[in-house]
């Protein structure tokens, strides 16, 4: 190659992007974000006590009778609850709710591999992230219903534990920063067109085209 050809595949080969400090907060942010929304969710999905009606604690892993002055008496048998269909119901909505988290735990290292070791694959890979999390919120949303329409007859808006509104809130962050990572990736710019320039270059430096 020619001092020549090497001088214009220097000037012509890919190049790092230059990111303003806007988009690289907003960047941050969302890995952020996602990042406490897996930690809220697996807290909530291990506790699993998600409602409380009277003396009964309903939950995904357990179901609890509460008297005035002992401890809960909690039974893994879900059946004991009389409520039709809550065993096996159960058991789907923490599986889902499961594998929401394990979906967005990727979608988080997407993310953070996408931004730490930027390359022309950079921008694929904070896509597919930003898709996981969006098949994270699907998945944890099956869970959230699943336990609402079991218990639809037991429920009341104060019923629910703190624990539900964790998983309520992660899910609602797992949406948020799936479509805020997309929207912001179809904003930002392509790799730089000396990439595709090069390309169309001889080794010697002169054109193809």
């Amino acid at each position: 190659m020619t001092a020549i050809g090497a001088q214009a595949h220097k000037l012509l080969g890919p190049k790092r992007p230059h990111r303003s400090f806007f988009e690289s907060f907003i960047r941050t942010l969302i890995i952020v974000c996602t990042a406490l929304a897996v930690v809220l969710s697996s807290v909530s999905i291990c506790d699993g006590h998600w409602l409380l009606v009277e003396d009964r604690l309903f939950g995904l892993w357990y179901f609890c009778t509460i008297s005035n002055h002992s401890e809960p008496h909690c039974l893994r048998d879900l059946s004991q609850a009389q409520v039709p269909g809550v065993a096996v119901g159960m058991g789907l909505a923490r599986s889902v709710a499961a594998m929401a988290v394990v979906a967005a735990i990727f979608g988080l290292e997407l993310l953070i591999v996408s931004q730490v070791c930027e390359d022309v694959r950079s921008r694929s890979k904070w896509a597919i992230g930003s898709y996981l999390l969006l098949v994270a919120f699907i998945l944890s949303s099956g869970g959230l219903l699943t336990f609402i329409i079991l218990l639809k007859n037991q429920i009341t808006l104060m019923g629910f534990t703190l624990m539900f509104w964790c998983e309520f809130t992660a899910s609602f962050l797992f949406f948020l920063n799936a479509t805020s990572g997309l929207h912001i990736n179809s904003l930002t710019r392509s790799p730089p067109a000396g990439t595709l320039a090069y390309r169309k270059q001889g080794h010697d430096g002169t054109s193809l085209i």
